[in-house]
């Protein structure tokens, strides 16, 4: 019976089919088969839904909206370029830094892939950078986004594994950073060897005056996490105060968000969360089916019978996960995989909040790669560029993403060590 839930899944996203109706009609004809009765669909739905911390999504969506359209895309890539465009391939680091801090606004990739790159691609193309280079940087930087908190797919993980979001953001901040990081160097490296085009030297004045510009933007992010870990509110109120904290700034501060406009952005953000709350709904349903044909005590049978060495478990579980990445979106994978690799996970000593970072970071790797890496498409697309272009330009970035999720996945004070401190 499995067989039927599976088989029509895969064919389904093979034509086309978006991921969340998918698992919504493959789980139907495996209900239709099984003979069970359809009413179970409202309700596993809807037990999927029924969380109190799932209210913070549309929160964070919405405040991530209000500070994009309040002028914040543009402050933070002007900083960037300021700190490092004097540098050789400048505006590609400039790119990088510009998703880290948009990381701590957005909390999505693809949110990045689309902001950013609207921007930054056609400036690097007109400066003289490759089309596929210039895709593939704003393409892998993107990723940063659900590691460094907020992160809706740390929420979702917290959901699941009934572990603390501010853990979970905390846990992602170090492993987020040293993705950035990392990420500069390739950028640097192929500039350099290039010879792409470096700016002039901007004085210590003019690199504060930017950063004090982006200032009130990047502080969200302290208040988001202050709050949470200080016991003051919870996730979700925290990202109410974030939706607080965006009209003001926008409205107040920049000045650059019309209050004629925001109809419009809430329109978008329920449609983002109507979209996600689906997809969660249609998961927790598709994974209901899983458990009772007992699928994830397969899996771990499976994989501990290969091996019980830790080593190769999480080794194993990694390459499972970046398989899956390559085709299944980051949140439905979640929702569906996190219980199943949890218990193998735990079974070899591993922590759920490490465990947690390792499949977000995994699966987002997923967001670059064929055949359906969105943030890919999503760049290549703004840059013109056919997409197996901007693939081969990304293989040094994914070695820089693959070794961050190495060292996440082996060593765990990289992702435990800042929660450690707030016990």
């Amino acid at each position: 019976m499995a067989a039927i839930l599976f088989i029509s899944f895969i064919l389904l996203i093979f034509l086309g089919v978006p991921v969340a109706f998918s698992l919504g009609l493959s789980s139907l004809f495996y209900l239709i088969v099984a003979d069970i009765p359809l009413t179970i669909i409202p309700q596993k739905m809807f037990a999927g839904l029924n969380s109190f911390v799932l209210l913070c999504i549309p929160g964070f969506i919405l405040a991530g909206n209000l500070m994009n359209a309040g002028g914040i895309t543009d402050r933070i890539i002007k900083f960037a370029n300021n700190l490092f465009g004097h540098i050789r391939g400048g505006l590609g680091l400039a790119n990088v830094g510009s998703s880290m801090g948009f990381a701590g606004i957005s909390g999505t990739a693809l949110a990045d892939t689309a902001s950013i790159g609207a921007i930054l691609i056609p400036a690097m193309k007109k400066e003289g950078y490759g089309a596929g280079f210039s895709a593939a940087v704003t393409a892998s930087s993107s990723t940063v986004g659900p590691i460094i908190p907020p992160s809706l797919p740390m929420i979702i993980v917290g959901t699941l594994a009934s572990v603390s979001i501010g853990d979970l953001f905390l846990a992602g901040a170090l492993p987020g950073l040293m993705l950035g990081i990392g990420l500069m160097i390739p950028t640097y490296i192929i500039s350099v060897k290039r010879n792409y085009p470096k700016g002039e030297r901007k004085s210590l004045k003019v690199i504060f005056q930017s950063f004090m510009g982006s200032f009130w933007a990047l502080f969200m992010t302290i208040i988001i996490l202050w709050g949470i870990l200080g016991g003051y509110f919870t996730p979700t109120e925290a990202s109410i105060i974030a939706v607080l904290y965006a009209l003001v700034i926008g409205i107040f501060v920049y000045k650059e968000l019309p209050i004629k406009k925001i109809p419009g952005i809430m329109l978008s953000s329920m449609t983002t969360t109507a979209s996600i709350m689906l997809l969660v709904g249609f998961a927790n349903l598709f994974g209901w089916i899983m458990v009772s044909e007992q699928i994830p005590q397969m899996v771990a049978d499976v994989i501990l019978g290969i091996s019980e060495n830790p080593i190769v478990v999480i080794l194993l579980i990694n390459l499972l996960l970046l398989f899956v990445g390559t085709f299944m979106e980051t949140i439905a994978a979640l929702v569906i995989l996190f219980p199943v690799l949890m218990p193998v996970a735990a079974q070899v000593g591993m922590d759920p909040v490490q465990f947690g970072v390792m499949m977000v970071l995994n699966l987002v790797i997923g967001l670059v790669t064929p055949p359906v890496g969105v943030c890919l498409f999503v760049a290549s697309q703004i840059g013109k560029v056919p997409i197996g272009k901007a693939a081969r330009e990304l293989v040094p970035f994914i070695g820089v993403s693959l070794a961050i999720l190495m060292l996440v996945a082996f060593v765990p004070q990289v992702s435990l060590y800042l929660p450690s401190l707030f016990e």
